[in-house]
């Protein structure tokens, strides 16, 4: 018999809970057979059968198990049985052909719909008339579901319910708190307490980067396999300015401030189970394909639960988009340590002064939040405006003027 212990993943982590068993107690597995996901406090990963044979699962599905807990057995010297084979389905019988004296069979009689035997009382009956109200809509609790008066009048005060169903509950139902879901609450209630949080603002014009990405687009997913997206500009500007701007890339340790001479952009991915958020490390010398590869990699994975903890871990700066949803403004939170986090949102034409003219153009604005006690207002806006100038003028990012 060999025990199945729950691993360690990572040096800060010493729970996880067992979500979900994918394999039954008396199943035989094979060798490296995926047996059940796991969550901790970071990530979603799964526990593999180490050697095959029959499953005895120990520990049930919603429990807390510390690192090193027994999650199940596998009995090795178990022999697999042979599965029984399903019954091949019976063969439809053959339709004969006619022959020449037969006459074509007369198609069967549809079957009729049936009809409403619904009652109702005279007066409901008249106001339903008078509401144009169908008896369908209307839930009768007379006598074998007759309709009566008060039925049509409250089919009249909610007409968003339909015959039979309930439009409103009073129902209740609690679940447990995921570790990934308290993590989250953990963090931003930390970064909204524990740090001297300020957001300026400033808006982007997107026409350039929007003409660049419909002239190169068709050529950029020919060459590279990938869309040409607004994430890797928006991380390349974002690691110009931060280069520029060292304190904006720092965080507090303490009594110390930490400095970093790369760029590690956390991107903020909406997951299934909640917010996460990986890691593209050293952007700032990657190239545009290699941002928006990584991009779509690091998406997949948080969607079908497959980030591992090394791939969240770190990062100097973050990036969140809640334009994909159709934000038009909001204040991102720190992710801390982190000391800032620039904010995109939803691309909006709305008219603009340019020059002497008012033009309609494709509008964005930016939301940079940033932790004072280590980044003062000024370096803060011109860090922004310097996103904001790489943006509406691209070869900026080439030169760095």
């Amino acid at each position: 018999m060999i025990d199945i212990k729950v691993p360690t993943v990572g040096e800060s982590i010493s729970e996880v809970t067992l979500v979900k068993w994918l394999k039954k107690e008396g199943d035989y597995v094979n060798r490296d057979e995926v047996l059940c996901e796991l969550e901790s406090e970071k990530a979603t990963f799964e526990l593999n059968a180490e050697q095959a044979g029959i499953l005895h699962i120990v520990a049930q599905e919603g429990a807390t198990l510390n690192i090193g807990d027994l999650a199940c057995s596998i009995d090795e010297t178990a022999a697999k049985l042979a599965g029984a084979e399903a019954p091949a389905p019976a063969a439809a019988p053959k339709a004969e052909a006619p022959k020449k004296d037969d006459k074509p069979a007369a198609p069967a009689p549809a079957k009729e719909a049936p009809k409403s035997d619904v009652k109702a009382t005279p007066v409901a009956q008249a106001i339903m008339t008078d509401k144009q109200v169908k008896p369908a809509e209307v839930k009768g609790t007379g006598s074998q579901g007759r309709i009566m008066k008060q039925d049509v009048l409250e089919a009249i005060s909610h007409p968003g319910r339909k015959g039979g169903d309930t439009a409103f509950t009073r129902e209740e139902r609690r679940e447990k708190m995921s570790n990934l879901r308290k993590t989250v609450s953990r963090r931003l209630v930390e970064a909204k307490n524990s740090t001297a949080m300020l957001t300026t603002f400033n808006e982007v014009d997107m026409t350039r980067i929007m003409d660049i990405r419909k002239q190169y687009k068709d050529n950029f997913k020919e060459q590279h396999g990938v869309n040409l997206g607004f994430m890797s500009f928006f991380t390349k500007a974002c690691c110009t300015a931060l280069q520029e701007w060292p304190a904006v890339n720092a965080y507090i340790d303490g009594d110390a401030i930490v400095y970093h001479d790369y760029c590690d952009i956390s991107i903020a991915v909406s997951a299934p189970k909640g917010l996460v958020v990986p890691v593209i490390r050293n952007a700032e010398s990657m190239s545009m394909a290699d941002i928006e590869n990584k991009v779509v990699e690091l998406a997949k994975k948080a969607r079908d639960n497959k980030l591992s903890p090394d791939e969240m871990a770190g990062g100097t700066f973050t990036i969140t988009n809640g334009g994909v949803y159709g934000s038009l403004l909001s204040t991102p939170i720190l992710n801390p340590p982190q000391s800032a986090i620039l904010g995109m949102h939803k691309i909006q034409k709305r008219p603009v002064a340019i020059g002497d003219k008012v033009e309609v153009r494709p509008m964005m604005y930016l939301a940079l939040s940033y932790d004072h006690r280590l980044i003062d207002g000024r370096e803060a806006v011109t860090f922004l405006v310097r996103v904001k100038e790489c943006i509406e003028d691209p070869q900026r990012m080439l030169f760095s003027i």
